[in-house]
């Protein structure tokens, strides 16, 4: 039975469930005690905040102790830190692009320069000095290393720019608005770079970046447009393509996410099985590429649910009302 270990689990029970249901034993991290995910997975630990120097020890520890196979990153924060010491957390795998590419993807800058190089359409982008005095407004004014829609403001002339940029406290960049239909592709590759399917799905209502209404479509252009930015950047594992169709007809990349999306529920029940994929590829198997074989018009609605939590005997948390995971720190009410 292949061992996961997720790091920033936060919410995401959706994944960590999803996996123990593949048939994996889950092991989910996070530095926040009240993190639900911890509760869904089959043992769990209190690590400490990514910045600080024990992050890294302190996983591979876990990795050496519970014989962890595979380590998937839940969220954004942490990857570049996974990717660049991945050597530290052998002999488990760490489901990431190579670090240059996640360092890359985690800079929307940057990642826009790398889609150019590419050949992967992208809105234009310039760094605040660089923008051009014929640039159409409005524009947008983004954190280069935002997440979750965190910094980002309309524009709608040079004065504004200029304040925009002075008072975000993040350095930023400026694009140009595309005007068409967004949509996310959500892709697995393998570690050769191999794309083996792309999902598309349309984005019908996102809160705070992440999609909360979605419909997975089964457009050909969508699916080959994934499977291509896949292999051209190129990718590992499994990642979120953003993108908008534009009036013209040609396709804007916007954003690359080197993990699962928050729209995950959707590939998953339109039949994608990228858990299932991704345990494959951690044991060492070569699946074959499964480009379209998914159901569409599956439609995704989210809603609020919970877990509730009692003190156990040792004052950890426990979930009252369900079956318990097994603790793997031995004081995680300390952190």
């Amino acid at each position: 039975m292949t061992t996961v270990l997720f790091t920033c689990a936060g919410m995401r029970v959706d994944i960590v469930a999803a996996f123990r249901e593949a048939g994996a034993t889950t092991i989910a991290a996070d530095a926040g005690k009240y993190a639900p995910a911890l509760y869904a997975a089959d043992r769990y630990a209190l690590v400490p905040l990514i910045e600080e120097h024990e992050y890294v020890p302190k996983l591979a520890e876990l990795v050496r102790l519970h014989e962890v196979d595979l380590i998937v990153p839940l969220a954004d924060m942490d990857q570049s830190k996974l990717a660049h010491q991945r050597d530290r957390l052998a002999p488990a795998l760490v489901l990431l692009p190579d670090a240059d590419v996640v360092d890359k993807m985690s800079d929307k800058y940057l990642a826009h320069l790398h889609f150019e190089e590419r050949g992967i359409d992208s809105p234009a982008t310039w760094l605040p000095d660089d923008v051009p005095t014929d640039a159409e407004y409005p524009l947008l004014v983004k954190a280069r290393r935002g997440y979750g829609s965190r910094h980002i403001y309309r524009v709608h002339d040079r004065a504004q720019l200029e304040q925009v940029v002075t008072q975000t406290p993040e350095p930023t960049m400026v694009q140009a608005i595309c005007r068409g239909e967004e949509f996310s592709v959500d892709v697995v590759c393998d570690f050769e770079g191999r794309c083996l399917n792309a999902i598309p799905r349309t984005m019908i209502e996102s809160k705070g970046g992440e999609s909360i209404k979605g419909m997975t479509v089964r457009d050909t252009a969508l699916i080959e447009l994934g499977c291509r930015v896949s292999e051209a950047i190129p990718l590992h594992g499994v990642a979120n393509i953003q993108c908008f169709r534009e009036p013209d007809g040609t396709h804007k990349i916007t954003d690359v996410n080197p993990r699962f999306g928050g729209g995950f529920p959707l590939p998953l029940a339109a039949g994608g099985r990228y858990p299932e994929l991704v345990l494959a590829l951690a044991n060492g198997e070569r699946p074959e590429p499964r480009v379209g074989d998914f159901r569409e018009g599956v439609v995704m609605t989210r809603f609020l649910s919970h877990i509730c939590l009692t003190a156990g005997p040792d004052g950890t948390l426990e979930p009252f009302s369900e079956e318990l995971p097994e603790p793997v720190e031995s004081s995680p009410s300390s952190s």
